[in-house]
């Protein structure tokens, strides 16, 4: 049992491939990531080299993997603690510097807790976020005024101000905001709603990947909130993936936030599974006379 790393996105496609297309709801970031890395290229997360890594079990098939895009967290795949505590020992050897896991409470944890005994240092929680999937799709009623379109390059100021924005509400680097804004238009993946030809929210969703997608930066600037805008989007965004014959729709929520929790519940959202993000603040190992 060991963990095999690579700076290779094919090599863990054709490696660990199989295994994260098997539960493509529980795998949906490493499903993503894998695809934006292999379409927008290894710089799409900033200047760190991507790296990735699969773990054999007893019976010599892979039973976990990861993806990690320096200087971001590195996100798990559901997984045994023994392997997860194995991979946080195992990345410690390299050069990067880790300063973060997501995944699994259980999986996060572990590697978490191998990397705090390796090097002294202290973990402490940054988001709960809960993954939901489609079921069946319920538009908000009474709907709201306006109408959804795709958003295109003639739009990019105001996006570009949107998701700068909506990265500061989720507490998260806002500097990703214009490569995620470039990848996302080349394949028309965000949607406006508008009201009387004005944009008043927004909603974005990841290419498909193994019959998945997630929707994602469903925002509405503050003057604007608690008109529906944001379920309205939400929901046009929903209908255009299931239309397009997608299986999956996914997303993610902050647990912290109860309104968005029970909007997209509303909207027909089901709960799959809780995650949690870790953030690792490295603390020099004490020395002992």
């Amino acid at each position: 049992m060991a963990w095999t790393t690579t700076d290779d996105n094919d090599a863990f496609l054709d490696n660990a491939g199989p295994f994260v297309r098997e539960r493509p709801d529980e795998n949906t970031l490493l499903l993503s990531l894998a695809d934006s890395l292999r379409t927008a290229g290894p710089g799409r997360y900033g200047d760190g080299v991507p790296y990735y890594g699969w773990w054999r079990g007893p019976r010599g098939a892979v039973s976990a993997a990861f993806i990690w895009t320096p200087p971001y967290p590195v996100q798990l795949s559901p997984m045994p603690q023994e392997a997860a505590a194995d991979l946080a020992r195992t990345l410690l050897g390299g050069q990067r510097t880790i300063t973060g896991a997501g995944g699994r409470e259980s999986a996060a944890t572990a590697f978490a807790a191998a990397w705090a005994q390796e090097t002294g240092g202290v973990a402490r929680v940054t988001a709960h976020q809960r993954l939901y999937r489609l079921g069946e799709l319920v538009p908000p009623s009474p709907a709201p005024p306006g109408a959804a379109r795709l958003a295109t390059e003639e739009d990019r100021g105001l996006l570009l101000d949107w998701f700068a924005a909506y990265h500061r509400d989720m507490e998260e680097d806002p500097t990703d905001s214009e490569r995620a804004l470039t990848e996302r238009l080349s394949y028309g993946g965000c949607t406006l709603w508008q009201v009387a030809g004005v944009p008043v929210a927004m909603a974005s969703v990841t290419r498909p990947s193994s019959g998945m997608v997630r929707i994602g930066g469903v925002y509405t600037p503050n003057e604007q909130r608690r008109r529906g805008y944001a379920g309205a989007a939400t929901a046009a965004v929903s209908q255009g993936v299931l239309d397009a014959g997608v299986e999956r729709v996914l997303l993610f929520t902050d647990l912290t936030n109860p309104t968005s929790n029970a909007l997209y519940q509303r909207l027909g959202y089901r709960t799959v599974e809780d995650r949690v993000t870790l953030a690792l603040d490295a603390t020099p190992v004490p020395t002992h006379s």
